[in-house]
């Protein structure tokens, strides 16, 4: 199948001429149109003692995405609870860790991060094993990186901070599109939500990380273009990949 529409489930990028997916769009010639599938809604501090989550008896705190540090210093502040400067942040990569400058002043923290990945994460954590962590988190939790906490008898809470909702997509022509790109299952879920009769045909999907790839597969889905993987660690890389190795199967035919 050749591709030449793709719909990306995130936000477009503030200058896609700069991004991975421009650079695509320009290679091969592609269409491609961004657009969100889920939106983030904050929990109230109200529900957040509810659920018993505190922010007390923690040293350090375990950030995975933007949307768990905007959340963190927001619960935080509407619980009026002040964050001390010896507080700890793990972040799951470098710009997530600058980013925090947002709101915190970058030089004078113990700031922490991985390269690239959960895993990358975890053999940071391994060696702070006398910390207790919290782990901010949404309503969807990825249970593969608290399988892996548990694994390596990591001390840590969850607090349960904001939630995903499906965006709604009923003016979208989804079937336009010859690859849709996934990076949750927040965003699987949105799908069939507003698509309640989605059938996937020969249309391509790609998904980025194995808790994306797992629900694809839960909701009888195909995953075309899994990533990241060694040779393509990022989802740009995979599609250009997969793109690449179409064409040259096509040119092989051509000749016989």
């Amino acid at each position: 199948m050749k591709i030449k529409n793709i719909l990306v489930s995130q936000p477009k990028p503030a200058d896609i001429s700069k991004s991975p997916y421009g650079e695509l769009s320009n290679k091969f010639n592609l269409n491609i149109d961004f657009r969100k599938f889920i939106a983030i809604e904050g929990i109230s501090a109200q529900e957040f003692r509810m659920n018993k989550n505190s922010f007390n008896g923690h040293s350090a705190v375990i950030l995975t995405s933007r949307h768990a540090v905007d959340h963190f210093f927001r619960i935080a502040k509407e619980l009026r609870k002040e964050i001390p400067d010896s507080l700890k942040y793990f972040c799951i990569s470098e710009s997530t860790a600058y980013y925090l400058q947002k709101y915190v002043q970058y030089r004078k923290r113990k700031i922490f991060f991985g390269k690239q990945n959960f895993k990358d994460l975890l053999e940071v954590l391994k060696k702070h094993s006398e910390e207790t962590f919290m782990v901010p988190s949404s309503d969807v939790p990825n249970q593969a990186m608290f399988k892996l906490l548990d694994k390596e008898k990591i001390n840590y809470s969850q607090g349960v901070i904001y939630r995903t909702v499906p965006s709604d997509l009923s003016e979208l022509d989804i079937k336009k599109y010859d690859l849709l790109i996934f990076f949750s299952p927040g965003g699987i879920n949105s799908l069939l939500t507003n698509f309640p009769d989605y059938k996937q045909g020969e249309q391509l999907i790609a998904a980025f990380g194995p808790s994306t790839n797992k629900t694809l597969k839960e909701a009888g889905l195909t995953v075309n273009i899994p990533a990241p993987t060694q040779s393509a660690p990022s989802m740009a890389m995979a599609i250009d990949h997969y793109i690449t190795e179409c064409e040259k199967e096509r040119r092989r035919r051509s000749r016989k």
